[in-house]
Order: structure tokens, then C-alpha cells, then sequence
């Protein structure tokens, strides 16, 4: 049975995903209770009630369990048990599974190897001698990752020959680790994709991401790549959240190769940094489609209504203070949205803007203008 407008919605985290899903929440008639341990969240700010408390505070957890109708997350590094727990009281999505799944990069990438997907070869480095063990210096020139807890770039080092790594590895130190093989791109797209818990699925059009130290910085949408392509990663997209049963909204991040082959870099269980075009883009933002599948209703149009530039704003543009926001405000078709974070640092995400014109190539020059503006005020 479908959780109607005016139950309580919950959500475990409350960083700048919680908070738009929040608002998306509240604008269909649905309170929402945040539980994050930061006490001023951004998410917690906006929420209708909030509990300030870590994700494996069981006391916490029972009270919020007991006072929401159905509960989600807004980021993979939740503790499973958590969420099976919460699952004994009210509607948990995305489940326990599909999250540690996605939030430990060994479990992932052999998930998606044993169901038939394709990924960068790679091999678990769990101590020194594992490297030569796994002649993973055939991988090289590559990366290396820590398995759990690492995200926008962090937790990471290039390592580029043999003679690198005990550097690199210690640099880590000496966590569990995936030593990935570097892969000839073209470029990265990234599709989002929601699933009900009938198995209806929709997916969101393809975006092109370009990163800067590991970052996303600009979003692309529709993706500038063969309409075939697109819609083979939006299939693939669809089976990945079949094979894992999931019920919510997913990103598939891929590789498009030289030979446009699509490898598959990695998943979020949550809508995604390069999903939030659809705010503005989309008949349904990706935070609404969010809400849908975890009250079981409907789901809502994906359809793109004009093509649109994600830029992200980090930390960077406020080194001399609050940025002029005329530079951004003074175009009449660009969206402007401050997360409410009060601490600038460089590389946090303070917020994004989106460009919408008639065509990419419109919208791309404009959004990198204004970009290139900011970052010269």
C-alpha cells in the first residue's frame, strides 16, 4: 500500500542530498525527520524534526524508526545493520543489501563481475605482498582506492609504476585497498535511475561528467555521445538495479572508452551530484522520483524538458569572501541553489547552478563563462 502525503518520512544523513530530498518531500505534503550527527546539518536546518545522533545510536534509531512511515538515505556509508534493523519497523529503501553493496568498492566490483557487468580489471590489495602476489603490476599504470569510505577523490593515488606502490600504499595507510587499471576514455557519463518496488523502472537522460582532482565539476545533459550509446548505458543502468532488487533512486557511473565500450566505474545507491540538472530540467527532479519510490507511488516523467549544465560551486569561490551571485543571478535561465553549509572549505561542495538554453552547446558556453567569472571575482 502506497504512503500517502502528510506520514513522516525520514532520512539518514544530512548533507546537501538530505536537504533536497527534504524539500522535495515537504513541497508533495510529507514531513521528514533527519538523524545526522552534525547538529547544523544542512539537511537538519529544513527537516520538520531532527536527531542529533551517529547512525548506530540505537536509542536514536528506535526513535525514529517509531515516528516515520518509511525511511531512506542520503549517502552508502550508513551501517547496514542500521537499516535492517529500521526495516523491522517501517519501509527501509533503499534495503541493507543494495547499500553494502555500494559502499565497499571490493563488494561492488565483484557483484558487478559475477552478474555479467563489465568493470576496469583490478585487484584487492588487502597487504603488501599482495601486490606481487596478483601480478597486479600488470595493472599499472593505475589507481588505487581504499575499499570503504573514500569519495570525491579522496582516498586515492595514481601509482604509475611498480616502484610506486609501497609508496602509495602507505600514503593509504595500508587500509583494504583496490588497485584499478587506468582505462583509455573518451569520456564519463553517469546515468540515475529509479526503480519502484513493482520493478517499474525509469531512467534519467545520460550526463556528461567532467571531474577536477577527483570532483565532479561540470555535468553535460543530454550526454554528447551516439543515441545508441546513451541508451545501452541507461539498459545497463536498469539491470544493475534489477540484479539487485532495488527499490529507490541509483546512479551507474561508467567509463566510455576509446572504442565506445562502457565499463562501469561505480554505483550510489542515492540520486547523485550529476543528477541535479533534473531539478530544473526535468518534469521530475531526481529528490521527487526519490520520494516516489519510497512511498510506492507512481513513478513520476523523466522527460528533459531543456538541455542543461551542472556546475558545481566548491569551497574555492568563497576565498575572498561571498561571491558576487549577480555573476549568477543576471542570466534569466540559470538556477541558482546554496546548500545552507556555514564553513567554506576548498573542495566542499557549497552548492551548484544550472544553465538551461535551447541547445548544449548554448548552455555549456554560458555555464562556462559565468563559471570563469566567479572564480576570477
Amino acid at each position: 500500500m502506497a504512503i500517502m502525503p502528510g506520514a513522516m518520512l525520514g532520512v539518514l544523513g544530512g548533507g546537501q542530498l538530505g536537504r533536497m530530498f527534504v524539500q522535495a518531500a515537504q513541497q508533495m505534503g510529507y514531513p521528514v525527520t533527519v538523524l545526522d550527527p552534525d547538529n547544523g546539518s544542512p539537511a537538519g536546518r529544513v527537516a520538520d524534526d531532527f536527531i542529533c545522533a551517529g547512525y548506530a545510536d540505537q536509542s536514536a534509531l528506535e526513535k525514529l524508526g517509531s515516528q516515520c512511515a518509511a525511511i531512506t538515505t542520503e549517502f552508502e556509508n550508513i551501517p547496514a545493520n542500521s537499516l535492517r534493523n529500521l526495516a523491522k519497523s517501517c519501509a527501509v529503501s533503499p534495503d541493507a543489501y543494495s547499500v553494502s553493496v555500494a559502499q565497499n568498492r571490493i563488494a561492488e566490483k565483484q557483484f558487478l563481475s559475477i552478474n555479467g557487468f563489465t568493470v576496469a580489471p583490478f585487484a584487492v590489495i588487502q597487504q603488501t605482498d599482495d601486490f606481487a602476489d596478483q601480478d597486479a603490476a600488470d595493472l599499472l599504470p593505475g589507481i588505487l582506492k581504499v575499499s570503504q569510505f573514500g569519495y570525491d577523490g579522496k582516498g586515492q593515488v595514481k601509482v604509475a609504476s611498480a616502484a610506486e606502490f609501497p609508496a602509495a600504499y602507505a600514503q593509504l595507510n595500508h587500509a583494504v585497498c583496490v588497485l584499478e587499471k587506468f582505462m583509455p576514455l573518451k569520456c564519463e557519463i553517469s546515468v540515475v535511475v529509479a526503480r519502484g518496488g513493482d520493478g517499474k523502472v525509469a531512467t534519467f537522460p545520460v550526463s556528461e561528467n567532467q571531474h577536477v582532482n577527483g570532483i565532479l565539476d561540470v555535468s553535460i545533459v543530454p550526454a554528447r555521445i551516439a543515441p545508441l550509446l546513451a541508451g545501452k548505458a541507461q539498459e545497463i543502468a536498469c539491470q544493475i538495479a534489477k540484479s539487485l532488487n532495488y527499490q529507490g533512486v541509483l546512479c551507474v557511473e561508467f567509463f566510455v572508452l576509446q572504442d565506445d565500450e562502457l565499463v562501469i566505474n561505480e554505483i550510489a545507491p542515492r540520486p547523485h551530484n550529476s543528477g541535479h540538472y533534473s531539478i530544473d530540467a526535468c518534469v521530475t527532479s531526481q529528490f521527487e522520483q526519490q520520494v516516489r519510490t519510497l512511498c510506492g507511488l507512481p513513478l513520476g516523467s523523466t522527460a528533459q524538458l531543456s538541455p542543461a549544465v551542472m556546475i558545481n560551486l566548491l569551497g574555492d569561490v568563497w576565498r575572498n569572501g561571498d561571491p558576487d551571485w549577480n555573476i549568477v543571478l543576471q542570466h534569466p535561465s540559470t538556477k541558482l541553489h546554496l546548500y545552507g553549509k556555514t564553513e567554506a572549505r576548498p573542495g566542499r561542495k557549497m552548492g551548484h547552478f544550472t544553465v538551461l538554453s535551447s541547445d548544449i552547446e548554448t548552455a555549456l558556453s554560458e555555464a562556462l563563462h559565468i563559471k570563469q567569472q566567479l572564480d576570477q571575482s
